[in-house]
């Protein structure tokens, strides 16, 4: 996709494995309205590169659905589980690089050995980084990283640091008997696509650091990132995709329901639409969000979704 390098380029990036729902509409509201308001583009990708969990259809309805509710994106859908080459492409010049390496140590060999896990996970304690030992097998290609400290600033949750080796160690990029990892595909494909504005929930903040760490090494641009409040249930626990769905496979009469959906997720976001749009269409509360934005009212903390 040509375009002016000062343009705005968003993108809302599902995975297809089960239908869209709350949190999912805040993200695509959030990210839709960010991008929108700074007259730029909004991408869309199916993040379906775990195949055995993709849930056949959903891709589709989530399309029909985002239309439903008044979305229109620009270009082409991407889709990750067609571009596999690239992935591979992308480990393969960290491997020449002598930047990854191939590891064969099972979760238990790292549990033994790993200090206190990490609100990450476990921090992959190097034990591979020299050579894979002659009794293993390689079980997953990981990324070195290095004594260094990732910083950012977030346009809504401010500041975010996080130091590489305490709080994962070298990480995975593949893993022998599965797909590329979520972290190389994305910063591959925002890369390909022009993607400089990254707005999504926050329970990927912490993720963050090992994605700009990557665009570095590969020498591609840091988009900006902002990371949105994220829906809770009254258990005040994240949502899963089975709670609140907002999809035409649920079977929600969203041309009944979608323009009061939109309402309550523009409240959600700190926004306050009038009250005479409580029962607008999908398209006028759309338009009402792209004028009125005000990115400095999106709160941080986590909440439930209330509503009219």
């Amino acid at each position: 996709m040509a375009t002016d390098k000062s343009q705005i380029i968003g993108r809302f990036a599902p995975s297809p494995t089960g239908p869209l729902h709350v949190g999912s509409l805040v993200a695509a509201l959030g990210s839709y309205l960010i991008a929108k308001k700074a007259g730029g583009l909004w991408l869309l990708r199916m993040e379906d590169l775990d195949l055995p969990r993709v849930v056949p259809g959903i891709a589709d309805d989530m399309m029909r659905t985002l239309e439903k509710l008044g979305f229109a994106w620009d270009g082409e859908v991407l889709y990750q589980s067609r571009r596999t080459e690239h992935y591979r492409a992308a480990a393969e010049e960290l491997q020449h690089r002598g930047l990854a390496y191939a590891c064969g140590c099972t979760r238990s060999e790292i549990a033994q050995i790993a200090s206190a896990p990490h609100e990450e996970g476990l921090v992959y304690p190097g034990l591979c980084r020299e050579g894979l030992p002659p009794e293993k097998v390689e079980r997953a290609l990981r990324v070195k990283v290095y004594d260094e400290v990732i910083s950012f600033d977030d346009g809504i949750m401010g500041r975010y640091s996080q130091h590489l080796t305490a709080s994962c160690g070298d990480f995975v990029i593949h893993r022998a008997d599965g797909p590329y990892a979520y972290h190389l595909a994305v910063v591959v494909d925002d890369a390909a696509s022009g993607v400089n504005q990254v707005v999504r929930g926050a329970d990927l903040l912490a993720s963050t650091p090992r994605q700009i760490y990557l665009q570095c090494i590969f020498g591609f641009p840091t988009p900006s990132y902002y990371h949105l409040p994220l829906v809770t249930g009254p258990d005040g626990a994240k949502l899963s995709k089975r709670d609140n769905a907002v999809s035409l496979a649920a079977g929600c009469d969203l041309d009944r329901e979608g323009g009061r959906r939109l309402f309550a997720a523009l409240r959600f976001l700190g926004q306050s639409p009038p009250p005479e749009l409580q029962d607008a269409a999908p398209v006028e509360l759309l338009a009402w969000g792209v004028t009125h934005l005000d990115v400095a009212t999106i709160p941080r903390t986590p909440a439930s979704f209330l509503y009219p």
